[in-house]
């Protein structure tokens, strides 16, 4: 993946963290929100492992809306869970990109 594409994809991830964060207000969703976040973030474990790449993420990236969506649906399904995915996946890549073996913050 180009530089561009993957700071772009990179830029994706953090809005969807500060997206997460601003739904503090509401502890309920919020806390629904985390928990969901933290089955992506495991499934992405699974998946990839603990060695990675950001090229290696961002590739799984690409593909994680369908795994992730069965993932939530069977453990942490909340009302309109579906709308909330994309937030879902950008926080937890957001998340998960820091153990990337060339992340730099």
């Amino acid at each position: 993946m180009s530089i561009d594409g993957t700071t772009l994809i990179r830029q994706e991830w953090e809005d969807g963290a500060r997206r997460l964060e601003a739904e503090r207000g509401d502890r309920t969703r919020y806390e629904r929100l985390v928990q969901q976040v933290e089955i992506v973030t495991d499934e992405l474990r699974r998946r990839i492992g603990q060695t990675y790449s950001l090229d290696e993420l961002v590739a799984a990236y690409r593909d994680a809306e369908r795994w992730a969506r069965e993932v939530v649906e069977e453990h942490a399904p909340s009302p309109g869970w579906p709308r909330d995915l994309a937030l879902v996946l950008a926080a937890a890549f957001h998340v998960y990109q820091r153990g990337a073996t060339d992340y730099l913050a």
